[in-house]
């Protein structure tokens, strides 16, 4: 089971910008990579991936005085040709969710809002990089713990892997341990809290550690088949 906006942010960081097709097949073969356990024999029942529509909304912009259509954006079509490229793949379901874009807007990023309030930057200074579009998502986190829930309930699969970064799930994962599921959290190197070790079976991430080195070791080869 994949929260799909999450996803998306730390496969950017982690393996760099890709275009549709590849970040979907990407995404396949990371999660086939938890398949290969050493210990344990393990077969795909299949893969959740939760996500959002994007915005097609028009919003004004403050730093350039202006209305954009969010539907002309390039961040716009690459989710839908994303999206299009996951339902031609074998064993994946999309569960797709809402945004609640009546207060969707821009907000200044953390970065420079602390530089703001030290006067280390002016108003002026301001560029497009330093804003942030703030989208809230509806049902997500909804559809991710029925999801649970129900292949708890039903015994359709004796362990789940999350991938995952926040504490949303824990009700849900509780509950599939209850049901004698064993549930493994893949943050792929997002911080947790140490408390949420007390509400799953394992934690494990199927890439390097950035900043180790091995990750730009496998850049050029192993990381190219993601």
């Amino acid at each position: 089971m994949v929260d799909g906006a999450f996803y998306l942010r730390r496969a950017n960081a982690l393996f760099g910008a890709k275009a549709p097709k590849e970040r979907a097949e990407e995404l396949i073969k990371y999660c086939h990579r938890h398949l290969k356990s050493k210990a344990e024999t393990r077969q795909l029942y299949r893969i959740f991936f939760y996500d959002c529509p994007p915005s097609d909304k028009i919003i004004f912009n403050p730093l350039a005085q202006k209305s954009e259509n969010l539907k002309k954006s390039p961040q716009y079509q690459w989710k839908i040709d994303f999206f299009e490229e996951l339902k031609k793949k074998r064993k994946v379901a999309l569960r797709m969710g809402e945004l609640s874009d009546g207060n969707a807007g821009y907000t200044i990023g953390a970065g420079a809002t602390k530089k703001l309030c030290s006067k280390r930057m002016s108003i002026d200074d301001l560029t497009r990089a330093d804003l942030r579009l703030e989208i809230q998502q509806k049902g997500v986190d909804m559809r991710i713990g029925l999801d649970i829930a129900s292949v708890a309930y039903k015994k359709l699969v004796n362990q789940i892997i999350l991938i995952a970064g926040d504490c949303d799930f824990v009700p849900a994962a509780k509950h599939a341990r209850r049901e004698g599921i064993d549930f493994i959290l893949d943050p792929m190197w997002h911080h947790i809290k140490p408390s949420l070790h007390e509400h799953i079976d394992a934690l494990t991430t199927q890439t390097p550690r950035p900043g180790s080195g091995l990750i730009d070791n496998l850049r050029s080869s192993e990381l190219k088949s993601l």
